[in-house]
């Protein structure tokens, strides 16, 4: 266990569950969380983007067409629930009581756990052609990877809040590489010594390796990042992507003009955020410097 990691835990910021990546958020954590929510909400005000809230799941149709598990599969989380007849549950628990293994008896349901909070906005997008000037989504969700880990900023259930463009190529595009100025400003006034940096997704397999090339090579990805574990590897506490057509094809969205759309998104990993605040400021935020207490507390 990491001396971060057991501090926010001493401290009750952090809550253990006996698993690795997974913890309940003290009352101190969650208040700094949502106050950094409304901090983006009142710099972001002016975007007027429409907002939508969806629970942590996607449907197992639009999961699977997604293209998801090409690409991720050892992160993926699909539901599974007891559909059998009541004389299999005697069965069920004789196997649990054993401590035996159990999940043959269940069935795949028709929710996966989101990945990304962008994930169940494209499908509400389909079919349907965007008004001049495309669309520009926010989008906040907790979202689930299978990647159990004792660092403190990479939870396996965490939230994230996101702005998606939806128009064309030269609009996402420009729009995508405005918010990499516009957030690292953001996150400058909270203290927070963020750095630009080409990145790429956790591909799975050998053939991710050449998806990893492609994307660095096309910029298709970049981060900020700080140090929040080691120094040595800081941690991305924001994204920015640019995703081509990917999700346009796939789901079928157009522009006013009939042409495929594109699309960006700007991620907030939101426990990231808050605890790189604690990183650098102290576990207590009574003293914290004036300045950043004013843009969240204030």
């Amino acid at each position: 266990m990491s001396t971060l990691l057991q501090e926010l835990i001493a401290k009750g910021l952090l809550i253990p569950t006996g698993v690795d990546g997974v913890y309940g958020r003290g009352g101190v954590f969650e208040d700094v969380l949502l106050r950094f929510d409304g901090y983006i909400s009142r710099l972001a005000i002016e975007d007027k983007a429409d907002v939508m809230r969806f629970p942590p799941l996607v449907t197992r149709e639009n999961f699977e067409k997604s293209g998801y598990l090409k690409s991720f599969p050892h992160l993926a989380g699909p539901v599974f629930s007891f559909n059998r007849p009541p004389a299999d549950h005697a069965t069920l628990l004789e196997r649990v009581q054993a401590k035996e293994p159990w999940g043959d008896m269940l069935e795949m349901t028709d929710t996966v756990l989101t990945p990304a909070a962008c994930y169940p906005v494209y499908p509400t997008l389909a079919h349907a052609p965007l008004a001049k000037g495309g669309r520009l989504v926010d989008v906040l969700s907790y979202c689930f990877r299978h990647e159990p880990s004792i660092d403190p900023a990479r939870m396996q259930m965490f939230r994230m809040r996101e702005f998606i463009r939806i128009a064309s190529a030269e609009e996402c595009h420009a729009w995508r590489d405005q918010w990499i100025e516009r957030a690292g400003h953001w996150l400058q006034d909270l203290g927070l010594p963020a750095e630009s940096a080409v990145a790429n997704d956790p591909f799975f397999g050998r053939g991710g390796k050449m998806l990893a090339a492609n994307q660095r090579s096309q910029e298709l990805k970049f981060e900020l990042v700080v140090p929040i574990a080691t120094p040595e590897s800081p941690t991305a506490i924001m994204s920015f992507n640019y995703h081509q057509e990917h999700f346009e094809k796939t789901f079928g969205i157009t522009q006013a003009d009939g042409e495929v759309a594109h699309t960006a998104c700007v991620g907030f990993g939101m426990e990231r955020v808050t605890l790189a605040l604690f990183k650098f400021h102290g576990l207590d935020p009574d003293k914290w410097p004036a300045g950043v207490r004013d843009r969240l507390f204030g």
